[in-house]
Formats: C-alpha cells, structure tokens, sequence
C-alpha cells in the first residue's frame, strides 16, 4: 500500500506542509523578498495571511516559494490555457482543383483562392485530374502545377512536389512562417 500512497502524492502540487527543503526563498503576496527562511518558519506567515505557500521554482538554489491564494492561482492558470487553447489555429488542407487546360482566367480565380487559404494560415493541395486519354499530358499538368507554385512564392512554400496519384497530379503547399 505505502507505493499507492508515494506515487498520489507526486501529482499533487507542492504546497503548505508538502514543501520539503532545509531552507527556501520566500517571495510575499506583493512580490517583496522575505529572504531565505525553514518553511515551518514561512508556513507560519502564511497561515497568519489565511493564504498557501506555493512552491513556484524548486530548480533554483534555494527553492522559491510564495504566499498565495493557491485556489485563485489555480483557477488563474487554468484560465489561461483555455485561452491559450482558443486561440489555437489548426492548419486545414483546403483543395483547389483544375484540368490542365484551364484557361487564363479560371487559372487565375484557383490562384487567388489559394492565396487566401494560405494568408488564412491553412494548407493548399493543389489538384490537377484527368479523364481518358489526357493522362499522356502529365507534364503539361506538372508545368501548370510548376508555375503555381512560383505564383504562390510569396505566400508559401512547396511541400510536397507534384507528384502522380492514379488520375490526379497533386502538390502540397503550406503557409509560410
């Protein structure tokens, strides 16, 4: 039982009695240095507080800990990753497909639209088929890919060459950083 026991208490955040070091450096809730104290010693100022004494940095010599609300601490840093979370843009694969005897025009409006996907921060995967006999056109089809890429330079790089996959010839572009 006592390994049960050892391993439940290392998920738990190093707080109040938990804190186990000869001596710490103790920071107040106003971020003035107390100095370098027993953590009996920092523990009793903190009760005095009504408030916890948060290990924030057990890698320094000696160790720093800090007067707090741990629960409003908490509760600060959890907020903090949901933000961090909902900012978080996740790259799409957005498709532009043509025929290799696209017009001028047509040829244009897939440029512009990959252009936004990549200013937009997701990936292009630009997609040239063929039907019947076509096929035997692939390099006109690896040209036209060829120049979209250089007509997209500006905006993001080649990830994956253009390349054959049954009827279709595709490559990957993805946003610069």
């Amino acid at each position: 039982m006592p390994v049960i026991e050892k391993k439940r208490t290392r998920d738990l955040p190093q707080i109040n009695e938990r804190i186990r070091f000869p001596k710490i450096r103790v920071i107040d809730t106003d971020g003035a240095q107390l100095g370098i104290m027993p953590p009996q010693e920092a523990l009793q100022l903190a009760e005095e507080k009504e408030l916890d004494l948060v290990l924030l940095s057990d890698k320094a010599d000696p160790p720093v800990c800090r007067i707090m609300d741990y629960g409003k601490y908490k509760f600060e840093q959890e907020k903090k990753a949901r933000e961090a979370r909902k900012k978080q843009h996740t790259a799409d694969v957005k498709e532009v497909k043509m025929r290799y005897k696209i017009e001028e025009h047509d040829y244009n409006v897939r440029v512009k639209q990959a252009e936004r996907f990549l200013k937009d921060g997701d990936k292009v995967k630009a997609t040239v088929m063929f039907r019947g006999r076509e096929i035997q056109h692939s390099d006109l089809a690896e040209e036209l890919l060829k120049r979209m890429a250089s007509d997209l330079e500006p905006f993001g790089e080649v990830q994956q060459a253009p390349k054959k996959e049954g009827r279709n010839m595709m490559m990957l572009i993805s946003p610069k950083r």
